[in-house]
């Protein structure tokens, strides 16, 4: 096998229970659940072999297997996505080239952010692991900003050095910029993409290493490879005009909804 998607996905998220069961409003007036979105992004990146969601909940399950997917369940002591992913793959005796991690939690995610995510992997040999990001425009930017000082926890930014090897990563908006932008103008400031692309033995050593400081604080599962020391690859994704937002909190679903309908998706 070359390329497995794995979909992590936990009914009793701290922030938002159930929310891969939210229902999000398309542009034809139908709704889909969130975790239903993320399957539908998922089976539409090429090169992909195969695609499956890993919970640990009945519920969760049993919407997965109604609409298609196919499960594989895991435990409930996964930490993160990143720990239900390396569980998943063991569980199913996989051995693929590559396993991408589809956060359930990012419906609005191209399938070309993902093919360039493994194209990146594929040409780093020395990285075990790499994300995506995207370059904020000032509205972009300003969102954050505004999460931020409303006091809710949204998107991640990335600071990353001169040959992409990811330095650190931020629930705050980094870096400082010292001064406003344009709603249209680029930022130096990145958003992260909630989605990894793992060679096997990076991901196979992950669960072993105890919860970092750095991860414990940000509540940001890669920093554990970077605290211990495994090289991180930033692959830099373009937009191409589509609107681009995880949903992390239940404000964020008018916001992803009103998304949907200006881009036309169902």
């Amino acid at each position: 096998m070359s390329v497995l998607i794995v979909i992590p996905a936990r009914y009793a998220s701290t922030r938002y229970p159930g929310k891969p069961l939210a229902e999000l409003r398309g542009a034809t007036g139908e709704s889909a659940s969130l975790i239903a979105r993320s399957w539908q992004a998922a089976t539409g990146v090429k090169g992909v072999d195969r695609v499956v969601v890993a919970t640990d909940d009945d519920r969760i399950r049993d919407a997965a297997e109604g609409f298609g997917a196919e499960v594989v369940m895991t435990s409930e002591t996964c930490r993160n996505g990143t720990e239900r992913c390396a569980e998943a793959v063991a569980n199913l005796g996989l051995s693929p080239e590559i396993v991408v991690n589809l956060q359930g939690d990012a419906p609005l995610t191209p399938a070309w952010f993902i093919e360039d995510l493994i194209a990146g992997l594929r040409a780093d040999e020395q990285a075990g692991v790499a994300t995506p990001v995207l370059r904020c425009s000032g509205q972009m930017r300003a969102d954050l900003l505004a999460d931020r000082a409303a006091g809710r926890v949204g998107g991640t930014t990335a600071v990353f050095g001169t040959e992409m090897q990811g330095l650190y990563f931020s629930k705050e908006v980094i870096p400082f910029a010292g001064r406003d932008y344009e709603p249209d103008e680029p930022t130096p400031v990145f958003h992260h993409v909630g989605v990894y692309a793992y060679r096997p033995d990076a991901l196979a050593a992950y669960p072993g290493w105890p919860e970092g400081r750095l991860e414990k604080l940000e509540g940001l599962e890669q920093l554990r490879f970077l605290e211990n020391g495994r090289r991180l690859l930033c692959v830099e994704v373009e937009a191409r005009g589509r609107q681009f937002w995880e949903l992390n909190n239940p404000e964020d679903i008018p916001r992803i909804e009103a998304m949907l309908r200006e881009m036309g998706q169902a």
